[in-house]
C-alpha cells in the first residue's frame, strides 16, 4: 500500500507545484525576479534566483515537517488499508470536483501575495530566500489548486515522517525552480514575449493537473477495490475525451475563421 500511495502522492505533489506557478503570486515572482529586473536593481539574477530556490526547498521542507507530524499521528492510529484508501479516495474526489468546478464547488482558499516592498528594502538574499520560503510552503500564499490540500493529506496518510518531509521538499523545489523560467528575460520585448507564452500555457497546465488528479483518483479507487478502479478508469477516459472535445472544436473553428 505504501508504494502505491507514495506514487499517488508524488504525482499530486509534482502537479500541485507545477499548477501553482500559474497563481497570481507565481506570476508576480516571474515578473519581479528576472535578469532584467535584477540588473535594474544592481543585483545579479543568478544569485537572487539561487536564494529563491534554496528558500523554496526550505519552505517545502517546513511544510514537510508539518506533514510528518500528521503522518506520525496517522501511524499511531494503525488504520487499515481499506480505511486509508477510503479517506484518500474521498479527498481525491473533492479535489477533482473543486478544480473542475463541478456545480460551482470550490474548496476554501486564501488570497495572499508576498510583500513586494521587500524588493526595495532588503538585500537580494533576503527577498530571494524569503519569497522562496513563503511560496515553497504552499499554504502561505495564493492557493490556485486543491491539489495542494490533497498532497498534504496523502503525505500524512502514508504514515512515514521521512517520506512526508521528502514530498514537502520536492514540492518546494518545484516551486523554487519556477523562477528559472524567466532566465532569458533580458529586455522589455523578451518580457512581453515570455508572458504571452506563459499565459497561453496556463490552460494546458490546468488540464494536465486535472488529468493527474483523475489518474490518482482511479489509482486510489483501485487500492480500495480493483473492480472500482477499473470502472473509474474507463469512466475517466470517457469523461476526459468529452471534456477535451470542446477545446479541440473551438481550436478547429478558430483555425477555420483565420483562413
Amino acid at each position: 500500500m505504501t508504494t502505491t500511495l507514495l506514487f499517488a502522492a508524488a504525482v499530486i505533489t509534482v502537479a500541485a507545484a507545477a499548477r501553482s506557478t500559474w497563481s497570481p503570486c507565481g506570476l508576480s515572482m516571474l515578473a519581479s525576479i528576472t535578469p532584467l529586473s535584477e540588473l535594474g536593481r544592481g543585483h545579479r539574477y543568478r544569485t537572487t534566483a539561487a536564494w529563491f530556490v534554496v528558500g523554496g526547498i526550505a519552505g517545502g521542507a517546513t511544510l514537510g515537517v508539518a506533514m510528518a507530524a500528521l503522518a506520525l499521528g496517522v501511524d499511531a492510529l494503525s488504520l487499515t488499508v481499506r480505511e486509508v484508501s477510503a479517506v484518500a479516495l474521498a479527498a481525491g474526489f473533492m479535489t477533482l470536483a473543486s478544480d473542475v468546478g463541478v456545480g460551482g464547488f470550490r474548496v476554501p482558499v486564501h488570497h495572499r501575495q508576498v510583500n513586494e516592498r521587500w524588493l526595495d528594502q532588503f538585500r537580494p538574499w533576503v527577498y530571494g530566500a524569503g519569497f522562496g520560503w513563503q511560496i515553497g510552503t504552499g499554504l502561505a500564499t495564493y492557493i490556485v489548486t486543491a491539489a495542494v490540500y490533497l498532497m498534504v493529506l496523502l503525505a500524512a496518510l502514508i504514515g512515514n515522517a521521512w517520506l512526508s518531509i521528502g514530498l514537502g521538499a520536492l514540492f518546494g523545489m518545484g516551486r523554487g525552480l519556477s523562477v528559472c523560467l524567466g532566465r532569458h528575460i533580458t529586455s522589455s520585448e523578451s518580457l512581453r514575449t515570455f508572458h504571452q507564452w506563459f499565459d497561453s500555457l496556463g490552460p494546458k497546465v490546468r488540464r494536465a493537473t486535472i488529468a493527474a488528479e483523475a489518474l490518482v483518483v482511479a489509482l486510489l479507487a483501485w487500492m480500495l477495490a480493483p473492480w472500482a478502479g477499473l470502472g473509474l478508469s474507463a469512466c475517466g477516459l470517457v469523461w476526459l475525451a468529452a471534456w477535451a472535445r470542446p477545446t479541440v472544436t473551438r481550436r478547429a473553428r478558430s483555425a477555420e475563421s483565420a483562413h
